[in-house]
């Protein structure tokens, strides 16, 4: 994987909120002017394409002549994100019925443009510029062989969002659905979806419901009471972290016994982690069993908080050894336990997902170039 921070191509790139669009460029992994920042008009369609046009021309025109080499960003579902094309949206209405972005935006500013979900630019832009390289650097150090390649990073907030990076590429899936993290079931209450349990509205329903409250407070608010900052039930309060816990915990336990990489965890609702990730690792690290109440791990590697000093000592620990190859005097390589880390983004959510489409743009302009040179040579 590139050094994003060494390559001088320009990206243009838009945050896309319901009521505002924030857009910028990015050049060497950073942001090379001031943001602009545009109204959505997410109920009328023409009147929102043409700030979206609007706002990339005004980035432009802020580069002085400098040309931008592609778009790339995050952008609501349901989409076709592989075609560029928007489904209909929740918190953008005017986008109903299958709505061309992409090559809109490729027909007007003549350059390649890429739309995906921002749950798998968030553990792209992890695995390209934060948990990964961290993780790989400090094994290094450390005098570790192995390298990580693989990752799961999972979002909290409003919902419940994820994506997926294997082998340092970005998973979308074949119909642009993969890392729907939200739709895995509930462990918590089994007849729904995880989402019920993960979310701003379940931190603020088990609140409730354990303190006995009409207040309608916010997550910010609830940990507040649940670090003792502020007055209420506390004990309601942790409870509400602790019970999300649990549910992300199940969620990435199924994930895990098909996709083997590390975790990382972005999202407002991240800044409970001393609440939410003991949680997580204690049901991961729990039991599972069968029809004959026979116990099996829960997962099979062991998983490390390494935002703690004490779990990224566990994790850097050298359980490396080599075997005597049978028959031979050769020696073959051993990995003796199986570690899996988990921590919150160290980028920020936001800025993870700017770096996941900026490089994502450059590992597509790469490919895109690469096999435009192979096409005379096959022809020769």
């Amino acid at each position: 994987m590139k050094n994003i921070y060494e390559d001088d191509r320009i990206v243009m790139t838009l945050d896309a909120g319901g009521t505002n669009f924030v857009f910028t460029a990015f050049q060497a992994g950073r942001e090379i002017i001031k943001p602009i920042n545009l109204p959505s008009y997410s109920d009328n369609l023409e009147a929102c394409l043409k700030i979206i046009i609007n706002g990339f021309n005004q980035v432009k025109k802020s580069l002085k002549g400098q040309k931008p080499e592609a778009i790339s960003f995050a952008f609501p579902g349901p989409a076709d994100y592989k075609n560029g094309v928007i489904g209909n949206l929740v918190n953008l209405p005017a986008f109903n019925g299958g709505v061309a972005l992409g090559p809109m935006l490729e027909e007007i500013f003549e350059i390649p443009t890429l739309i995906n979900n921002d749950g798998d630019l968030f553990a792209y832009g992890e695995a390209v510029a934060g948990i990964l390289p961290f993780l790989n650097k400090k094994m290094a150090a450390a005098g570790l062989v192995r390298t990580y390649k693989n990752l799961i990073g999972i979002t909290l907030g409003t919902g419940f969002g994820g994506g997926l990076v294997i082998n340092n590429q970005i998973c979308l899936g074949d119909n642009s659905a993969a890392g729907e993290v939200w739709l895995t079931r509930n462990y918590i209450e089994p007849q729904t979806v995880v989402e019920e349990s993960v979310s701003i509205r379940a931190i603020q329903r088990v609140y409730a419901k354990h303190s006995q409250s009409n207040d309608l407070l916010t997550p910010l608010e609830i940990y507040s009471i649940a670090t003792g900052e502020k007055e209420g039930d506390q004990q309601a309060a942790i409870l509400a972290f602790e019970e999300m816990g649990v549910a992300i915990g199940e969620s990435l336990a199924n994930i895990l016994a098909l996709f083997d990489g590390q975790i990382v965890i972005g999202g407002g609702i991240a800044g409970a982690s001393q609440f939410i990730i003991p949680k997580i690792i204690e049901h991961l690290s729990g039991s599972i069993y069968d029809l004959d109440n026979n116990a099996m791990p829960r997962t099979i590697a062991t998983i490390h908080n390494i935002d703690t000093d004490s779990g990224l000592q566990d994790f850097l620990k050298n359980s490396e050894t080599e075997v005597v190859i049978p028959f031979s005097t050769k020696k073959a390589f051993y990995s003796q336990e199986k570690r899996i880390a988990i921590a919150v983004s160290k980028l920020g959510t936001s800025t993870a997902i700017c770096l996941g489409a900026y490089a994502l743009a450059l590992d597509f302009l790469d490919k895109t170039n690469m096999y435009s040179e192979l096409i005379p040579s096959q022809i020769d």
